[in-house]
């Protein structure tokens, strides 16, 4: 089964406000299991045009155990903190499994 992956992208309007939401959330993940893989301030944009002005990358298991996470009652109480604190684009996408090359 491929990892989940949360991807959100954040345009930060109040530091301090995602700052209490950065603990909030922390806590969610921690409970989940999840990996922060990322958390990048000023990610570099190759091609196209990119929201926000921080990236975060959150890996699970699996798509649904990112989906439990993002509905859960720990992140249903961090959320409105970050939707207060920045606009957001949030995605779920599933991981890629090569599939096996056989000779």
């Amino acid at each position: 089964m491929p990892k989940g992956y949360v991807i959100l992208t954040e345009a930060i309007n109040d530091p301090d406000g995602m700052a209490a939401y950065g603990k909030a959330a922390g806590l969610s993940i921690a409970e989940s299991g999840a990996s922060i893989l990322a958390v990048d301030p000023n990610p570099q944009l190759l091609e196209g045009d990119w929201h926000g002005n921080q990236t975060v990358v959150l890996e699970f298991e699996s798509v649904e155990a990112a989906r439990t996470w993002y509905e859960s009652a720990a992140y249903e109480k961090a959320k409105p903190l970050r939707q207060a604190a920045a606009e957001t684009n949030a995605v779920i996408v599933s991981g890629f499994e090569m599939p096996s090359v056989s000779e």
